[in-house]
């Protein structure tokens, strides 16, 4: 086998099952799926049938001992991301991990630590980043055509019903670690920071109107960015037609997302050039564009590439501390009743955890 093919382990064949159709199968030259891993016997070997997957065990510590597995990816529940992350890595394994990376800012922290002292290379799931439109804009504002960023918008207005919470993890602090934030909302907001830059500081609202869970389900947020920029972030569980929306206003370029729920960052993006030098500039730049790949497919092309020194790191376990970061702003804020400033340290009280008491 040519030392470029890495081989892979899915941990949990939910949401790994994507991860394996869009990510690994169809790109045999990159990746060969050697093993899956689930509790449920059921899941567990529909998924290894259907890929002709050479081995399948429900012992997470089987894969730790395979000498000739070189990725784990970790599509567990939430909960369980930070022990399994972290054993990953200290058995010397790169490692993959669906969002959220793990359930608090020290959690994040204590991963960090043990990533710096592993040969392994971590990256958290990210794939809204990925799809032309999105690149594209990342390509023209990292260019400097767009200029000063002046305002934001971003929407997340999904429907869930009380069928997606029947799954017994879902909806609970203690597992799903927190709710329309968390597990909707976050790809959307990681795009706008990665488009937009870090916030400064926050102002948000969260409630219950949708759904009997114990997590929120509507979002209302105001954000102040590093660079002066000012943000306006919304989430619901309640809408009747899905949108994943973005919208960026800049100097001299107004970008605006396609409206698609789970691919925000397919092409087309709207984007408009202030005059027609600047539309000259952007069309130079983007001449001799390549397809990035969309989604799992994009993110874990560009991970292949850093495993094998090709290219940086496409998302780091900083990007997710990020993340988290804008998570647990917006549950200060929203507890509190005040504007909350970020980053956020070991000083903060809600850096250990971000949910209630009594989760």
């Amino acid at each position: 086998m040519s030392s470029h093919i890495k081989t892979v382990a899915v941990v949990g064949c939910g949401i790994g099952r994507s991860h394996i159709v869009e990510g690994y199968i169809d790109d045999p030259s990159r990746w060969r799926v050697l093993a899956v891993c689930d509790l449920d016997q059921a899941r567990l070997d529909a998924v290894a049938d259907e890929f002709d997957v050479p081995r399948r065990t429900r012992a997470f510590a089987d894969l730790l001992a395979m000498d000739d597995l070189d990725v784990i990816d970790v599509c567990t529940p939430p909960g369980s991301h930070k022990e399994l992350v972290i054993q990953a890595l200290r058995a010397g394994k790169h490692v993959v991990c669906e969002k959220p990376l793990v359930g608090s800012l020290a959690d994040a922290d204590d991963v960090i630590a043990v990533e710096k002292d592993s040969p392994g290379l971590l990256m958290p799931i990210f794939q809204y980043r990925y799809g032309d439109g999105v690149q594209k804009a990342k390509r023209i504002i990292d260019a400097g055509i767009a200029g000063k960023p002046y305002l934001g918008t971003v929407e997340t207005l999904w429907k869930r019903t009380a069928d997606y919470y029947d799954v017994p993890w879902r909806g609970k602090w203690a597992t799903e670690l927190g709710g329309v934030l968390m597990t909707h909302a976050i790809h959307q907001h990681d795009m706008m920071t990665y488009l937009m830059g870090p916030v400064a500081s926050l102002f948000a609202r969260v409630a219950t109107r949708v759904n009997a869970i114990e997590v929120e389900d509507c979002v209302s947020a105001s954000w102040l960015m590093a660079s002066g920029a000012l943000v306006s972030a919304s989430a619901t569980l309640g809408s009747q037609d899905e949108i994943s929306r973005l919208r960026l206003a800049f100097e001299t370029v107004t970008f605006e997302s396609g409206g698609g729920c789970y691919s925000p960052g397919d092409d087309p993006w709207t984007i408009l050039p202030a005059n027609d030098r600047v539309a000259a500039e952007i069309d130079g730049l983007l001449r001799d564009w390549q397809p990035v790949g969309r989604r799992f497919k994009g993110q874990m092309r560009a991970y292949h590439d850093a495993l094998v020194g090709r290219g940086p790191l496409p998302v780091t376990s900083a990007d997710a501390r990020q993340a988290l970061e804008l998570v647990t702003a917006f549950y200060t804020s929203a507890e509190t009743r005040t504007d909350v400033a970020l980053p956020i340290g070991p000083d903060h009280p809600k850096y250990r955890s971000w949910r209630p008491d009594t989760a």
